[in-house]
């Protein structure tokens, strides 16, 4: 640790608030995120690591354990019980037989867009606490002072995977359909490639 430039007390005090506002936060995100994957029969690991690997799209177990903050031993079994029932297959690559990766199935593509559909059919309690912030600056808070301490902790790689699965989102989602469109995703992604070459 650098040279202290803060008080025992400070340090205590803030050490204490982030822990006491994120359990807080955690319990409401884990009820909101229980009662939208319940009808599917997923726990939160199983429907993380769907996300993770639709959204890497040729994950390795590292990836899922990583970017999914849980051990190795758990984002491999949960993808095998997912392999299992048809929404995940494992594979080696050609030129890396070293990683085991994992990518979504149709059916699991499927299982998603579900999802996506019925979004709105259990309750959100964080989203509805943060729709009053929304309402006076029109847009959701983004958190980016906890981003900043986030980055601090699992670095810039940890990150850029954290961005890469909202990014996908944004360029897969259709609003209309509430489903994910891989083609609308990877057209946008060809576009933004050709953009990048050209400068």
């Amino acid at each position: 640790m650098t040279e202290q430039k803060f008080s025992q007390k400070e340090a205590m005090i803030y050490s204490q608030r982030v822990a006491q506002m994120s359990k807080a936060l955690w319990k409401a995100v884990e009820k909101d995120w229980q009662q939208w994957i319940k009808p599917y029969d997923l726990n939160i690991n199983e429907h993380h690591i769907l996300w993770i690997a639709y959204h890497l799209q040729g994950a390795t177990i590292s990836d899922i354990a990583k970017f999914g903050v849980m051990h190795v031993s758990t984002a491999f079994n949960f993808s095998k019980k997912l392999e299992e029932r048809g929404y995940l297959q494992f594979f080696k690559k050609d030129d890396d037989r070293r990683n085991t990766y994992v990518s979504v199935t149709e059916q699991g593509e499927d299982l998603l867009n579900g999802m996506n559909e019925h979004y709105y059919d259990s309750d959100h309690g964080i989203l509805d606490g943060s729709l009053p912030i929304k309402s006076i600056y029109g847009k959701f808070p983004e958190f980016l002072e906890v981003m900043a301490v986030i980055r601090n902790i699992y670095g810039e790689d940890f990150m850029e995977i954290f961005e890469l699965g909202f990014k996908r989102i944004d360029n897969s989602f259709d609003d209309d359909l509430a489903s994910l469109d891989r083609t609308n995703l990877e057209s946008r992604e060809t576009a933004e490639l050709q953009t990048v070459e050209e400068k």
